[in-house]
């Protein structure tokens, strides 16, 4: 049986990193004798320009027939105004919706050979492994009313956080589950004190947490944690919370692993694709970096990672997708870099040839 993945290589630098991670599925499927069938589809600002809609009607269909998705990245200048009516980012939204993927996996791994590159201090960073679950479907990025309007007092605009029991008891029994996968600790982060959404968050993730007697659990309000990932990231494990924050703090935590070139992400639903697993879109989180786009200087690991996670989560070949990571260490270990990773005195290399070294990892491994 063929699995289905539909590639989605988007705006700026996403054709130059999706195209290193499809070249180094494809080294996989052919050393695993796994069949992978691919197929292409335009979205964000191109289909845009092509079609006049960021998301065709046609690329939704190859998406909820699809057993995973691979991403590049959507948007650029040429489309960066916030008045349109059309807008890249729209696809993003469009896709979540449609598939249900309503979590939001980041992992950050330090790499030890990049300590250096973090902006915080070797020692803070050494050890740092966590994943970051954003709730992805709901929140104040979905909740009506959303609208720019004129008022008594001239301009007003009002956004709505909306969240039903549902919607936050799914994403926290999801990383409740992880947890146990991983070193069992969940926080749950919140604003509690001041948003009748965040008390509601708080309430049930409490709920839960009785059912899960063999995590450690605690809540944090969502200022405290964007202090306490910088001042002791390693004392966290799985952080589960609601959509805008969890936009924010995993930015905030790119920087642990010295690069956002460097992380992948996984969105995932509940339907069940053909292989058994959750559908998913994979897609690195550095977006489209219009600045370097078409000049071989994009760090393609982000990309690369983000198809290691698609072959676990989606296919379920744990061990073909620990093969790609160990790929990218071994080569990050003989001093590899991109200029994004930076290195005092270091020869950089392209997207391309960093691709081109993965997949050399790859075929020695296997052979």
């Amino acid at each position: 049986m063929a699995y289905k993945i539909l590639v989605l290589k988007g705006d700026g630098i996403g054709p130059e990193v999706v195209g290193e991670a499809l070249q180094v599925l494809k080294t996989v499927a052919r050393e695993a004798a796994i069949d992978l069938e691919f197929r292409d589809g335009v979205i964000g600002g191109h289909a845009i320009d092509a079609h006049g809609t960021p998301l065709p009607d046609e690329v939704l269909k190859h998406a909820q027939d699809a057993d995973a998705i691979l991403l590049g990245a959507v948007g650029g200048p040429k489309w960066d105004n916030p008045n349109a009516n059309q807008r890249p980012e729209q696809a993003l939204l469009g896709l979540r919706k449609a598939l249900g993927l309503f979590a939001n996996l980041r992992p950050v791994r330090a790499v030890k050979e990049l300590l250096g590159s973090s902006p915080l201090k070797p020692d803070l960073v050494s050890g740092v492994d966590l994943v970051v679950i954003r709730e992805l479907t709901g929140g104040i990025y979905y909740g009506q009313p959303s609208e720019k309007r004129r008022g008594k007092e001239g301009r007003e605009a009002v956004d709505t956080c909306f969240y039903n029991e549902h919607e936050i008891a799914r994403v926290l029994r999801f990383g409740f589950e992880l947890a146990r996968e991983r070193r069992k600790k969940l926080t749950s982060v919140d604003k509690a004190n001041v948003m009748s959404s965040s008390r509601l968050w708080r309430e049930v993730a409490l709920e839960l947490s009785n059912e899960y007697k063999d995590i450690a659990f605690e809540s944090q309000l969502v200022d405290s944690m964007a202090m306490h990932l910088i001042r002791r990231p390693k004392d966290f494990d799985v952080i589960v919370t609601e959509n805008m924050f969890g936009d924010i703090l995993t930015d905030e935590a790119s920087v642990l692993a010295g690069s956002m070139g460097l992380l992948p992400s996984a969105s995932l639903g509940e339907e069940l694709n053909s292989a058994g697993f959750r559908v998913g879109l994979f897609e690195p989180i550095h977006g489209s970096a219009p600045d370097i786009a078409g000049r071989d200087e994009a760090n393609p690991l982000g990309a690369i990672l983000s198809a290691a996670m698609l072959l676990e989560h989606s296919l379920g070949l744990r061990a073909e997708a620990e093969l790609i990571t160990q790929a990218v260490d071994a080569v990050l270990k003989e001093g590899h870099r991109t200029r994004d990773l930076g290195g005092a005195g270091t020869k950089f290399i392209g997207c391309k040839a960093m691709g081109r070294l993965v997949r050399e990892k790859l075929e020695a491994a296997e052979s």
